[in-house]
């Protein structure tokens, strides 16, 4: 293990450059040949990551534990019975700690400034693998995928329609970077953080009306309508969100070539139809499977520099 005395984290998309952006989009798209012809890439040769679990996830888990592995590295899964940030311990005690038995630190838990005062007492690069703030690890995903079956997103129209929640935070941000417009279709109520928005304002809208908002898109993205731990309020957010699922209708305002993404699990039937899910439109298992190379060139970045 070789400790960073100035580790370099990523909590959020802003992190990064525009220019780092696309080197991480190129390399994940390199090595994603490389896993299919084959080739070894241990860039990561017995370096080791904590990967802790305060939200369960099935593509968080797989993805990271496959990547470093993959990279000739090693993963170790802790789980919220192994350890409780802020609750066994803590949060900078744990942080002082684990950081100096491994190289880099992945986090997904609720609370996003649990994650900021980890990284703060943190000597190895803290990966934000989700928190209810943001999501920046599958925005490397999604745009991996889009940039694969479309090319470049600057000045493409994209069009985020229900919940203004940590996914939606991180396309605002994604926006700010790659340049590309963003239309926001949440019911009143449900809109993203100003704070998060007013920065990018000159990109993104809120447009309350989803067909409006989809109307010449050239990607439409939705997710659930509650997330792990709003499962209190199905009901109301159901009442709520009932106009704003992507359905068949929806997506033929579009463009004619436009593609839909979905972070996953998906309910059919509620925030999407399974006609468009499972259509020619989705693209979600490229973009569910582009977590796993994505995050192996954003743990290269971070842990070759």
């Amino acid at each position: 293990m070789k400790p960073n005395k100035t580790p370099r984290h990523f909590l959020s998309l802003l992190d990064i450059s525009p220019e780092e952006f696309r080197g991480l989009i190129a390399r994940a798209r390199e090595l994603k040949a490389l896993l299919r012809t084959g080739e070894p890439h241990e860039t990561l040769k017995g370096r080791s990551l904590a990967m802790i679990f305060d939200k369960s996830s099935t593509r968080t888990r797989v993805s990271f534990e496959a990547g470093m592995t993959q990279l000739g590295g090693h993963a170790i899964f802790l789980s919220s019975r192994d350890t409780q940030l802020g609750r066994g311990e803590p949060i900078e005690d744990s942080a002082r700690v684990l950081s100096r038995m491994v190289d880099c630190v992945m986090i997904r838990t609720y609370e996003h400034e649990k994650l900021e005062r980890f990284a703060a007492h943190s000597r190895v690069p803290v990966i934000n693998a989700l928190t209810d703030l943001l999501h920046p690890c599958q925005l490397l995903a999604d745009m991996q995928t889009f940039f694969e079956h479309r090319g470049d997103i600057t000045g493409k129209q994209v069009t985020w329609i229900g919940d203004g929640n940590n996914m939606c935070h991180s396309y605002i941000n994604a926006a700010r970077l790659l340049d590309f417009r963003l239309n926001i279709s949440c019911p009143p109520g449900y809109e993203p953080e100003a704070w998060i928005l007013q920065p990018a304002s000159d990109r993104c809208s809120i447009v309350t009306d989803p067909a409006t908002a989809a109307a010449g898109a050239d990607l439409v993205v939705t997710d659930v309508w509650a997330s792990m731990g709003q499962e209190q309020e199905q009901r109301k957010r159901a009442e709520a969100f009932a106009n704003y699922q992507v359905n068949a209708p929806l997506m033929a305002l579009a463009n004619p070539d436009a593609l839909f993404m979905h972070c996953l699990p998906a309910h059919r039937g509620e925030e999407v139809s399974a006609e468009v899910i499972d259509g020619t439109w989705s693209i979600v298992w490229d973009e569910a499977e582009n977590r796993l190379h994505a995050q192996k060139a954003l743990l290269e970045l971070l842990l070759n520099q």
